[in-house]
């Protein structure tokens, strides 16, 4: 079956959508009534479906029922999911103390790598394309040059951070 204007994926992804939407209502989805949306939204959460699947299934409805079989009213009753939103797992003062004295290698390289990347919130492409011109000693910052986004920046360079870096450049 082919669908006009919709790339073959998209018309995958809307097949599998629609049959899922005619099995649960038994009955075609453009007969469908506002009650019957809701127990099949209800229906697609008791089995566990994630926000990605739910959504995706809500969005070809919306489609199907703004293009396909023109029903407007319809999308009035669609209720998307928001995915939880999880905080990061923050480690604690001694987990990172540890984690920079058991730092690979011989000398500093790795310790200094590991305390920029930590201390100033650096990524770690920012950190491998660091120069010693990029630390400024006088204002207590660290340049950042085309990091995410192709976007410069500067971060706070803390004392103890300088002292490191010194040690390591020595």
């Amino acid at each position: 079956m082919q669908i006009k204007g919709l790339q073959p994926k998209t018309q995958t992804m809307y097949l599998r959508a629609m049959r899922d939407c005619t099995r649960f209502p038994a009955r075609a989805p453009d007969n469908a009534t506002p009650e019957e949306l809701r127990a099949f939204q209800l229906g697609m959460k008791e089995r566990g479906a994630g926000p990605a699947a739910f959504n995706n299934r809500l969005t070809v409805l919306s489609f199907f029922f703004a293009t396909t079989c023109p029903r407007p009213e319809m999308k009035r009753h669609m209720r998307y999911q928001r995915a939880a939103k999880k905080f990061p797992v923050a480690l604690s003062a001694e987990e990172v103390a540890r984690i920079l004295q058991t730092a690979p290698g011989p000398g500093r390289r790795y310790r200094a790598a590991f305390s920029v990347a930590y201390g100033g919130g650096l990524r770690t492409s920012e950190v491998t394309h660091l120069k010693v011109g990029d630390i400024d000693s006088d204002r207590m910052l660290i340049r950042i040059e085309q990091g995410k986004g192709r976007k410069d920046r500067h971060v706070m360079l803390s004392p103890s951070l300088l002292h490191l870096l010194r040690n390591y450049y020595r």
